[in-house]
């Protein structure tokens, strides 16, 4: 698709550039579509460096970093804000006052290839929005000519991604499937725009630290179906069901069916046969038969940072479960690696830990005490919400250590596993402190596996 013209010498700021390559990819094919470019962070060029040198060597891209000036948002012809910068930021009413329109990449993507010809497919949800994603695509680049594609793209959340640079090689009857969180989907509510086939897999409670209220961050989320036509498709969890409907989509939406029991899944764990369930009914509506959803589904082998098997170091079995932000991620994770134990025994050593989103830790506290012979916190703010002392007074054969720093958590926690145990790193919390975010605490936790 030539999307050059539409920003060819257009004055353009990319505000927010920050660490995970996105927004760095973004004004890369801005600057060699021919915008003159401006970046703009509050963060400095050093905690930016990696970004900054992609950068440095186009002559169309200036760097306003440490800091925002008013007239990169006031005298631009757009904005291209970044899905961490808050909807509210000061930034954005200087450019919505001066008429000076701001928009969001994985948007300005999937309005671009809708008007290409392409089929978009957009997931969301609180849990397993990353997983569903990644078992359609997968699925789908052996079966693309059956959906009658000639390409199958993957973007939206995905780390180091430019969904907007994906847009020169998207022609019509190709699928663009795209991970969406709720910051990227206020974007399609800015273009009152929703992808062809939306899956929206459960709701539950997060970003407290962003959002006033659960019906502010369900608004966000809901903009996934507002905007679909009478002939798109919408996959919803059965437990939301009834608030989708509630909020009067386009079309009735479609809550799948379990996958056959015979279906041997190599991701581990009952909730990810229901994210297999989302991209059945995705698949289907894509026309792709159901021997090869089955193929797909079954050579599909996860997500790194999701539950994802390591390595076996003396009959221990390590997983590294980074992405689980949430009490509920790390429960569904616990419950998978321990219902197929035979006999029943506690036999997990969980690393947990970060900082604080407001979340309820409640359920969490039972699920540990039903599972593992030790938890072992690294420092942040939310791991004072779950009461030590509670889980060690409650179930005293649970042996709770600290550790100040992520190699003395792995460190601790091989030394409380034996054969036959399994080591999680499952966080449940937010990345901030300790880390520059979530993929860097990812990295630095299979670095340290790879030392051992």
């Amino acid at each position: 698709m030539d999307v050059s013209s539409v920003f060819r010498g257009k004055r353009i700021t990319v505000f927010g550039l920050g660490l995970l390559g996105r927004a760095a990819g973004d004004a890369e094919f801005l600057a060699e579509c021919g915008a003159i470019v401006t970046v703009t962070d509050k963060k400095n060029e050093e905690e930016l460096k990696e970004s900054v040198e992609r950068l440095k060597k186009y002559k169309n891209i200036s760097l306003h970093l440490g800091g925002h000036i008013k007239e990169d948002f006031t005298s631009s012809d757009m904005v291209i804000r970044a899905a961490g910068v808050r909807f509210d930021a000061p930034e954005v009413a200087w450019a919505k006052k001066a008429g000076v329109p701001v928009y969001m990449s994985t948007a300005l993507c999937a309005k671009y290839a809708d008007e290409a010809g392409a089929r978009v497919v957009g997931v969301t949800g609180t849990r397993g929005k990353s997983t569903v994603t990644h078992m359609i695509h997968h699925s789908l680049i052996p079966a693309c000519r059956q959906a009658g594609a000639q390409n199958v793209f993957l973007g939206g959340n995905v780390r180091g991604v430019s969904t907007l640079a994906l847009l020169p090689d998207i022609t019509f009857g190709d699928i663009v499937v795209l991970e969406l969180d709720s910051w990227q989907l206020q974007g399609f509510g800015d273009l009152c725009i929703s992808p062809h086939i939306a899956v929206f897999t459960n709701f539950l409670q997060d970003h407290k630290n962003y959002y006033k209220n659960t019906d502010d961050y369900f608004r966000d989320k809901a903009n996934i179906f507002r905007y679909q036509k009478t002939n798109d498709v919408l996959v919803v969890g059965g437990a939301i069901a009834d608030r989708v409907r509630a909020e009067s989509p386009p079309l009735d939406p479609i809550v799948p069916d379990s996958i056959p029991r015979d279906w041997k899944l190599r991701v581990l764990g009952e909730h990810n046969r229901e994210n297999a369930s989302f991209a059945v009914a995705a698949l289907q509506a894509l026309g792709v038969a159901e021997d090869d959803i089955r193929a797909g589904l079954e050579s599909f082998e996860g997500v790194e940072g999701r539950l994802q098997f390591i390595r076996e170091i003396n009959g221990v079995k390590i997983y590294n479960d980074n992405n689980a932000t949430t009490p509920e991620a790390t429960i569904a994770a616990l419950k998978a690696l321990n219902d197929n134990v035979r006999p029943r025994r506690s036999n997990i050593v969980l690393i947990l830990g970060g900082a604080d989103k407001g979340l309820d830790m409640d359920e969490l506290v039972e699920e540990i005490k039903r599972t593992c012979k030790a938890v072992v916190f690294i420092p942040g703010t939310g791991t004072e919400k779950i009461k030590k002392s509670k889980l060690k007074n409650q179930n005293a054969k649970l042996k709770i250590i600290e550790a100040g720093t992520l190699q003395k958590a792995l460190g601790y926690a091989l030394e409380e596993a034996h054969g036959g145990d399994v080591i999680l790193f499952s966080p449940a919390f937010a990345s901030f402190g300790m880390f520059k975010n979530e993929y860097d605490r990812n990295d630095q936790f299979l670095n340290i596996i790879k030392t051992i």
